[in-house]
């Protein structure tokens, strides 16, 4: 067995059940363990402390899939967790056919997502992005859980991310069990039906991670008008016009998505005239339609990562200003700000710190009615911060 053993006093985010090693915490590897292979690490003392997977070309070294010594690593191991995640969903989520099945090392799976798609025609979908060496080695093994705890044939790979590269793994797509999904399949979520790519669009084809969101802007949406910017394939847009919004206006800088995203309104048969679409840049649009007097009762600000990685957070912090500064100005008195990032590196207090700034130099009373971050189906591991990595901000203006 390979045996990973760190430095003295190193074992203590393990002890607190943080499922990350660190490459500069490590004193010495004993064997040669292979990309992905499992190792026993253990304190410098020799006592054990994790079950995990080795990874020699990240500064995340480890990966814990397991802090229980008894438990092997086998196939068995990952049938188990894959009918773990399923169990909690199918307890938590409803109303939806999109939902998060795994979701990394909150499900002991770290370096997993998984997204388990129903469409409207009874089509079952998985969409997986294996984002570590450890889950790449044992991606058979995977598969194998998934379609047989799930029962659903249809396994799509959106490997297409950079993070693999810190792994030492190639950018990868393709079939992995079943057929090759369609173009766009249909899921319904609160009623609400939309046009899903899994294989060309962002993530695995729309953003889960905002259901819970998505159905509060439905809910406050009733007679108002309504900016959605960075809006993808318009999610939030339908989720106001199905609430009853006045008019939506919409913003992204893809022409593709955009059109997606009409094709979401003839899927629901809303009035074509209550939504307009915007092929333009955020920022500059912001500002113009400042300066043109338009005027929103909800504003929705969904932008991409500004923040990639920590060295980035400076400059995103005055991206995440720039666009909530003009949201505030754009409200109507008693108006409400959904705004949101999902930038690992800007954490939930510096987020609300930046959109506070940006509030005072709008001359606004803002108050905080809600805190908002993923569904239940992205849970979060307490030893484990930095799975949170969607913060958001209801607020009002006087």
């Amino acid at each position: 067995m390979n045996i990973v053993t760190l430095k003295p006093s190193k074992e203590k985010s393990l002890q607190r059940r943080h499922p990350w090693v660190y490459a500069n915490a490590i004193d010495r590897v004993e064997g040669k363990p292979a990309q992905g292979a499992t190792v026993l690490v253990r304190a410098h003392d020799g006592r054990f402390l994790a079950r995990a997977a080795y990874s020699p070309h990240s500064q995340i070294r480890a990966r814990v899939w397991s802090f229980d010594e008894a438990e092997p690593i086998d196939h068995a191991f990952f049938k188990r967790r894959v009918q773990r995640a399923l169990a909690h969903r199918q307890t938590m989520v409803r109303n939806t056919g999109a939902v998060r099945l795994i979701f990394g090392e909150a499900d002991g799976l770290p370096g997993l997502i998984v997204d388990h798609y129903t469409a409207d025609d009874g089509r079952g979908q998985l969409v997986c992005q294996f984002m570590a060496a450890g889950v790449e080695a044992w991606k058979e093994a995977i598969v194998d859980a998934l379609t047989g705890v799930t029962g659903c044939p249809n396994v799509y790979e959106r490997s297409d991310v950079s993070i693999r590269e810190k792994e030492g793994l190639e950018q990868i797509t393709g079939v992995l069990a079943g057929d090759e999904p369609p173009e766009t399949l249909i899921a319904s979520e609160n009623g609400v039906r939309y046009h899903v790519d899994v294989r060309n669009g962002h993530k695995t084809g729309f953003y889960i991670d905002q259901r819970d969101n998505r159905a509060l802007v439905q809910q406050f949406a009733q007679d108002r008008d309504v900016l959605n910017c960075f809006c993808y394939t318009g999610g939030f847009s339908l989720a106001a016009l199905k609430g009853g919004a006045k008019r939506v206006v919409s913003i992204d800088s893809s022409g593709e998505a955009l059109a997606l995203a009409q094709q979401n309104v003839t899927a629901n048969a809303f009035d074509a005239a209550r939504a307009a679409w915007l092929d333009a840049d955020a920022f500059k649009t912001l500002r113009r339609l400042y300066d043109d007097g338009e005027r929103f009762d909800l504003v929705v600000l969904d932008p991409p990562k500004f923040a990639p990685s920590r060295e980035h957070v400076d400059r995103a912090a005055r991206a995440y200003k720039d666009i909530n500064l003009t949201g505030f100005r754009l409200l109507r008195p008693g108006g409400l700000l959904f705004t949101y990032s999902c930038s690992g590196a800007i954490d939930a207090e510096l987020f609300q710190k930046i959109v506070a700034g940006a509030a005072t130099d709008a001359r606004v009373d803002a108050r905080i009615l809600k805190r908002l971050g993923a569904g239940v189906d992205h849970p979060l591991l307490t030893a484990f911060p930095e799975g949170e990595y969607l913060k958001g901000l209801l607020l009002q203006i006087a």
